[in-house]
């Protein structure tokens, strides 16, 4: 018995010794140069003798609190979900396998510089040894991290894959079904470069439910449309004189964990790192701060391919002449009934990229910049930039595909870029829409230099706000000029939170990190400021004896009376938003294309050309609901609204029974600058599923002033005390002092440990 417990023991252990001998030794050497302490919310400050040291207790540290998402998020980029979440999602890993080839990261890494190498090594090795200390920790998947993962990424926003308008329906009817109909040797004439009509192009996407970054979709009586937010405060409209700034990503709720990484050889990065990530993706060192919301600026573009089949083989044409279509074959799994099924794919390449639909009979390739070291590298620096000029060298690397930028620094500058990476292209065509593949005069033709994309740089309105709108608001009146950019720099229209933003920060001379975050936390819903008087208008033109006044009178009167702000114990917020969800699809279009409606245009013709029918019957539906589920329809928002924070297993579900918490935020969509999305899970009440996650304002000075917030808490371990320890914080708007120097740290400490002990 001794001998089969013995044996049993060791079997074990050799099946948890993942890691050889000396990968072993190199991490507990690299271990002892890397020092964690944890403050009382149990926020890692990672302190690294070398850079490498630090990207090694940073990942360490992740793993920590939520391993689990760091392994999720490489899943996806692997293209490898379906292997563990079934069939569901095998063509979300195909469209990532035909934008992403991990060959392609793999030999960046190889030619990596020694500096950059360091750091990828240092990635995988803080993972694998977590893994190697955690044998108890069991993997969906991968087993054993490769230091070429982190550039299966581009920017840093693990959703933010660009695909211009393609949707994942497109990949599979494509891929799924024969796409050689109507092929032959001479098709019709090509379409006219302005024929297709195109919408959410380049909006980064939102894949997987826990995974993904800025939501940026929009369904039919569900919406959840958000992006982020960003404001930068000059010293002339300040108290203290000195710069601040705003950072106020909306993602999916545990999206990023909030984090400070310290070496010794100069990095001191505090702020928001996607699980997973070597860099701080939205933060501040002692010199500078950065916040990125995600940009529309067209950076992929769709061609239609003139293919032709000859001799059995496929061609497309290309300046009259014949250009042969490359193939690869693509082997996927998928899980199903607890087995992995084996799935082939042939797939097809023009020298534009991947063929990715098929559309009026002609197949589409996307030209687009999904993965790049240099983006790698541009996130690296951009954490170690020295102030505005610094900055401005780090963006002239022109990688960043996704993301606007809003800055501060501590010599008092702020600034405003709209996307970094812009391809040149002929003002003869819409590149919001599929051009010609069959002409050279459709290519790109480099990228533009940083000052000719729109920015701003210390405006003299002394505040730059962007909230996924119109860069053309950013500063106000000193907001760069439409006619001064091409129309693919920024085809984004303008939305009711950018509109509410520049309402706030017009109206402020001294502010303070408190006053900032009061700004960033007003909840005034600018859409019903149209939405609501075309409602009462049309009610008021009823004749008292109508079945359809009588009905609605008291919710009318309740809505009059409106102040349009979101609340917690608002009767009136309920009914606006519970009724705006089951109005015109139109008003909820945020990212536009050149030349369409923007949001709130959009949302002002809605009012103005709508029936009675179509502004009452939707209340009175909404009134019905609530009467049929509550017994009355005077249900305060934040009894209906409400927070619960789940650890992101999937069979996890949100619950009526379970312990919630109210909320009185609403959607950005509606005009709210904290945004908080919820929806209806088969349940009785919403729950929230994105929005403001990590949220902070950082004042520059001599010394860093700083406080932040996270929806929930630091750790993605149910039984941690940080599991929910800013839950209730949260959902008051209630911020925390942010601890960026050690003196402060050390008179703060929970645990302080050697990485691995």
């Amino acid at each position: 018995m001794k001998k089969l417990l013995f044996f049993l023991l060791f079997s074990t252990q050799i099946f948890a010794q993942k890691f050889t001998k000396t990968e072993i030794t190199r991490f507990q050497q690299q271990a002892k140069r890397v020092e964690i302490i944890r403050d009382t919310w149990g926020i890692p400050h990672i302190y690294g003798k070398s850079d490498a040291n630090a990207v090694f207790g940073l990942l360490y540290a992740q793993c920590e609190d939520d391993f689990k998402r760091v392994e999720m998020n490489y899943i996806e980029k692997l293209g490898r979900l379906a292997e563990i979440k079934g069939e569901k999602d095998l063509y979300n890993d195909l469209q990532i396998r035909l934008l992403i080839d991990s060959a392609d990261a793999i030999a960046d890494y190889k030619k990596a510089k020694p500096w950059l190498k360091k750091l990828l090594n240092a990635y995988a090795d803080g993972i694998n040894f977590y893994l190697h200390k955690h044998p108890e920790v069991k993997p969906a998947l991968l087993t054993r991290f490769q230091p070429w993962y982190p550039l299966l990424w581009t920017d840093g926003s693990i959703g933010a894959i660009s695909t211009a308008d393609i949707s994942n329906d497109e990949i599979k009817k494509f891929y799924s079904e024969s796409p050689f109909e109507g092929i032959v040797q001479n098709l019709t004439p090509h379409p006219s470069p302005m024929e297709r009509g195109v919408t959410w192009k380049n909006s980064p996407l939102s894949i997987g439910e826990g995974l993904g970054g800025e939501v940026n979709s929009a369904s039919l009586g569900d919406y959840q449309q958000t992006g982020s937010n960003g404001f930068a405060i000059a010293p002339s409209k300040t108290a203290s004189g000195n710069a601040i700034l705003y950072i106020n990503p909306h993602v999916t709720f545990y999206f990023r964990p909030e984090v400070q990484v310290v070496s010794e050889e100069g990095l001191n990065a505090y702020g928001a790192v996607t699980w997973g990530q070597i860099f701080v993706y939205q933060g501040f060192n002692q010199y500078c701060g950065w916040m990125h919301t995600s940009s529309n600026v067209d950076v992929a573009d769709m061609y239609a391919e003139k293919i032709v089949k000859k001799n059995d083989k496929l061609f497309y044409e290309y300046d009259k002449k014949l250009r042969p279509v490359t193939q690869k074959n693509l082997t996927l799994k998928y899980l199903e009934d607890g087995k992995l099924i084996t799935k082939n794919f042939t797939t097809y390449y023009t020298h534009h990229g991947p063929v990715m639909a098929k559309r009026d009979g002609k197949w589409i390739s996307l030209r687009s910049y999904n993965r790049s070291m240099t983006s790698l590298v541009q996130s690296w620096k951009r954490t170690k930039a020295k102030g505005f000029e610094d900055y401005k060298k780090v963006m002239d690397l022109r990688a960043n595909t996704s993301n606007n930028t809003v800055f501060a620094d501590a010599k008092g500058n702020i600034a405003y870029w709209h996307g970094n990476y812009v391809p040149v292209r002929d003002t003869n065509y819409n590149w919001g829409k599929v051009v010609d593949g069959t002409t050279s005069k459709t290519e790109w033709k480099g990228l533009h230099a940083v000052d000719e994309t729109v920015h701003s740089y210390n405006p003299v309105n002394g505040w730059l706000q962007n909230c996924n709108s119109t860069p053309y608001t950013v500063a106000g009146e000193n907001s760069p000029k439409r006619a001064d950019f091409r129309p693919y720099m920024a085809p984004d229209g303008e939305n009711f939170r950018g509109i509410n933003a520049v309402r706030v920060l017009s109206r402020e001379k001294d502010y303070t990190i408190d006053k900032v975050i009061s700004a960033g936390y007003d909840t005034y819903l600018s859409a019903f400021a149209v939405l609501i008087p075309a409602i009462t208008k049309a009610f008021d033109s009823l004749p008292p004896s109508d079945t359809l006044h009588q009905a609605l009178a008291e919710p009318i009167t309740t809505l009059k009376n409106w102040n349009y702000y979101a609340e917690e114990n608002s009767v009136a917020t309920t009914l606006a938003i519970e009724t705006a969800q089951k109005l015109s699809p139109q008003i909820t279009k945020i990212y536009v294309e050149q030349g369409e409606t923007d949001q709130v245009e959009s949302t002002k013709r809605f009012a103005t050309n709508a029936t009675k029918n179509d502004l009452l019957l939707p209340l009175l539906k909404t009134v019905n609901e609530l009467k049929s589920k509550f017994g009355t329809w005077q249900k305060p928002w934040g009894e209906l609204n409400r927070f619960q924070r789940l650890t992101g297993e999937m069979q996890e579900k949100y619950d009526d029974n379970q312990a919630s918490l109210p909320v009185g935020f609403a959607s950005a969509l509606w005009g709210s600058l904290p945004s908080y999305n919820s929806r209806y899970y088969g349940t009785q009440k919403r729950y929230g599923l994105g929005g403001n996650s990590f949220i902070c304002a950082v004042e520059f000075g001599k010394k860093i002033k700083a406080k932040s917030l996270l929806a929930g808490g630091e750790s993605g371990n149910k039984n941690s005390k940080h599991f929910t320890d800013q839950a209730l914080m949260y959902t008051q708007g209630k911020f925390k002092d942010v601890l960026f120097y050690k003196e402060d740290v050390l008179k703060n400490v929970e645990r302080r440990y050697w990485v691995g002990e």
